[in-house]
């Protein structure tokens, strides 16, 4: 038989190594030190829905034969993170804990989870493990995610919706003894709480994993972790793009941790647009300039607009606002996202918001392509899938 000269990408897991393999269809046999009988299939470097038991090859002195009419063109190793069972992170609590060879391997196995998704409805990757989400402000996309996340993997959910008025908290009980309690309960614990900090507060007492779903004005690190996953999905590349955040910044723990994630990549510009009683904080501009990110100010989300591959809108936060709501009028409604924004976007650009959006985002803008924002809560699930199973199975 002819060899075709069409070629295709296979990616091996294993406990100890993953290796991309170049195959094309001429006789020969490969061998891999891993122990995985499972694979990615990838035609023209995109990825296809295909993840199954690889039909051919053997298990030979602790490496796996393929052989199969393939020949081996080319390896290349997968991310050192991944070498060994045990993911390297006991929580997760802020962005700053992930370096751009942890982001990547997290998001092979988001991809991993879309396909279980997809096509794999009865998981039982996690049965058996408890997940309780202790909630302490409303949430609709994040908690759902989580307990949705963890019941499409099999496992099952301890939820309490508004902790801060329908748990001991109301009583006056101390974070620190909630926590206590409730990882006597469950395996692993999802928090929002109010107060930034909560979750470091909550990682010092726990024994069990801890993810901050959102902690007050502080950070988000899951919703960074799928936005930037959606980026990379979106527009192809995470180095040398422009970002527009625009909108509550000073207030906004979504924005904030993307900006760390952001300053992982390479020539990354990021434009900051917003009212003047919500600007970016100080913080995050000083550490973007040591990270040599280039940021700048603009009072003219049309003008950033047309630069960017991605516009990122947030609502103007009431909550964050107490008392002062003359505050709050003065910044709501200042910058939307339009048709007009739309007319000067790049056409492969994309609007993404965290939501729930108010009318920062009009309505007409959700039939336009660009408008990735129910995507990005989609890639949500599965990032949130993945994490679980690295918590707590490892790689």
């Amino acid at each position: 038989m002819a060899s075709s000269s069409a070629f295709s990408t296979y990616t091996l897991h294993g406990s100890k190594l993953a290796s991309r393999i170049m195959l094309s269809n001429s006789f020969n046999e490969y061998t891999c030190n891993c122990s995985s009988l499972y694979f990615r299939q990838s035609l023209c470097g995109k990825s296809s829905s295909l993840s199954a038991k690889i039909p051919f090859g053997r298990l030979q002195n602790g490496g796996l034969v393929l052989k199969n009419r393939f020949k081996c063109m080319e390896v290349e190793s997968a991310p050192s993170v991944m070498v060994g069972n045990k993911f390297l992170l006991d929580d997760v609590i802020e962005a700053q804990q992930f370096d751009r060879e942890t982001l990547n391997a997290i998001f092979e196995v988001a991809h991993e989870m879309e396909l279980i998704e997809k096509n794999s409805p009865g998981s039982q990757l996690l049965k058996g493990y408890l997940m309780a989400t202790l909630f302490y402000e409303p949430s609709t996309r994040t908690r759902l995610s989580f307990e949705s996340a963890m019941k499409r993997l099999g496992g099952e959910v301890l939820t309490t919706e508004n902790a801060r008025e329908f748990s001991s908290a109301a009583k006056g009980e101390t974070l620190e003894d909630t926590i206590r309690t409730v990882e006597g309960y469950s395996d692993i614990i999802v928090m929002r709480h109010f107060e930034s900090g909560a979750a470091k507060r909550a990682a010092a007492t726990a024994s069990i994993p801890i993810i901050n779903a959102g902690d007050g004005p502080g950070q988000h690190p899951t919703q960074a972790l799928l936005d930037v996953y959606t980026i990379e999905r979106e527009i192809g590349k995470l180095d040398g793009i422009k970002v527009g955040l625009v909108g509550d910044l000073a207030y906004g723990r979504t924005v904030r941790s993307l900006a760390y994630l952001l300053a992982k990549y390479q020539d990354v510009k990021i434009y900051f647009v917003s009212p003047d009683v919500v600007r970016m904080k100080d913080d995050i501009k000083d550490y973007l300039t040591s990270m040599g990110v280039e940021w700048e100010e603009s009072a003219d989300l049309v003008d950033v607009a047309s630069r960017c591959d991605v516009v990122y809108q947030t609502r103007i936060q009431r909550e964050r606002f107490g008392e002062r709501i003359d505050l709050y009028e003065e910044a709501r409604g200042k910058y939307i996202v339009n048709q007009d924004v739309l007319h000067v976007m790049q056409k492969h650009a994309v609007v993404m918001h965290p939501l729930p959006r108010l009318d920062e985002i009009t309505v007409d803008v959700d039939k336009d392509p660009r408008a990735a924002y129910f995507r990005q809560v989609k890639n949500g699930l599965y990032i949130r899938m993945a994490l679980l199973k690295l918590l707590l199975l490892g790689w």
